[in-house]
């Protein structure tokens, strides 16, 4: 029994992980999908031919890796005690720049796979500016702060809470706030 129960909190923890892990993937899609849309018309409106849709996907993929590892490691605990409005824009910023720094992480691994030096992996990056990679990540940082609020908001008021004020009818019993005024 100790073992079946063992295995079935395992399954449990697994399957809120997935779903975690997709969700977040899913919100970031649609938050940088927006931007690839953005981008192809404004390609469209210079006359260029736009087609990375599907860096969208790889995108949000990754960042949603990152931020589950972050959260696995347990270094976005910080602050949780303050006001809701300080763990949200620490972690904002913290995977916004765990971004980055995955990133650039990835280019010097890709460089050293493809026989081109460590370094040369950031030739790619290099091609970007300073100021289109910062944009990036400020960018990136600005949609993080939306999904951790909603994070940071189900972790304080319960999961089954901020779903139920989200997703089920005013009248009904759970999902309440009552006015007091």
């Amino acid at each position: 029994m100790g073992h079946d129960a063992a295995a079935a909190g395992l399954r449990e923890r697994l399957i809120a992980e997935l779903k975690a892990f997709w969700l977040i993937a899913l919100y970031l899609w649609l938050f940088l999908g927006s931007f690839t849309v953005y981008r192809r018309l404004i390609a469209a409106e210079a006359g260029d031919a736009y087609l990375n849709y599907g860096i969208a996907v790889i995108e949000a993929l990754v960042i949603a890796k990152v931020v589950m590892i972050g959260r696995m490691f347990g270094f976005s605990r910080r602050y949780e005690d303050k006001p809701l409005i300080v763990p949200v824009l620490y972690k904002s910023l913290l995977f916004g720049l765990l971004v980055l720094f995955f990133g650039l992480f990835e280019h010097l691994v890709k460089g050293w796979f493809h026989k081109q030096g460590v370094l040369g992996g950031l030739s790619d990056i290099g091609e970007l500016s300073a100021y289109e990679l910062g944009a990036r990540v400020v960018m990136l940082i600005v949609a993080l702060v939306p999904f951790f609020a909603f994070s940071e908001m189900s972790r304080v008021l319960g999961a089954q809470e901020l779903n139920g004020m989200f997703f089920k009818g005013r009248g009904s019993e759970s999902g309440t706030l009552r006015r007091t005024s």
